[in-house]
């Protein structure tokens, strides 16, 4: 297929990468704002370059999708109202009950709009050894932490990643801050 002959979800697909690419990165949205006014971005022809090592940067996220997914988390199992709500007044049993319903609505929402995985696979307590090199941004070494890597412990906790992220699409009159409508019964 050619590429001015997209398919639907190839149009679909690229949409949703270019939506977080112009969240993550000013100078791509700025391209994007030149070549939706009808200027020409010109991609620069250079040979490759090794990646060098770039010192961390600091970019500021976008509030929209934290609170699209705070909307969808209250539609899906009212999680604000359980958290907003004062529930000293409740017995233990009545707060399990509601926790369960919940959780319920939590846990569907979640896998409705995510892809999670676990980081490892291993089972929670299992001995696991950590060659130098392994991933820091996936796996917090805890506990007495000395010398260099191979690392041998046991698997507190798995982790998660995100695989896939299906959001909604917003239109640009959405306020994502209305995480929930009042309402008012007629």
């Amino acid at each position: 297929m050619t590429e001015s002959n997209l398919s639907f979800f190839g149009r679909l697909s690229l949409a949703v990468g270019t939506f977080f690419a112009v969240l993550g990165d000013r100078e791509f949205a700025a391209q994007v704002r030149r070549l939706r006014d009808g200027a020409v971005v010109a991609a620069p022809v250079t040979a490759p370059q090794p990646a060098a090592a770039a010192a961390p940067t600091i970019k500021a996220a976008s509030p929209d999708a934290a609170l699209q997914l705070l909307g969808l988390l209250q539609r899906g199992a009212r999680f604000v109202d359980f958290v907003e709500e004062d529930i000293a007044g409740y017995s233990d049993a009545d707060i399990g009950a509601a926790a369960r319903l919940v959780h319920d609505g939590c846990r569907a929402t979640l896998r409705e709009h995510f892809t999670i995985r676990p980081v490892r696979e291993e089972a929670e307590g299992s001995r696991v050894t950590l060659a130098d090199g392994f991933d820091a941004t996936a796996i917090r070494l805890t506990g007495n932490v000395v010398g260099k890597p191979p690392f041998s412990g046991n698997l507190s906790h798995r982790g998660w990643r995100v695989e896939d992220v299906r959001l909604p699409m917003l239109t640009k009159t959405h306020d994502a801050t209305v995480i929930a409508q009042a309402e008012v019964e007629l």
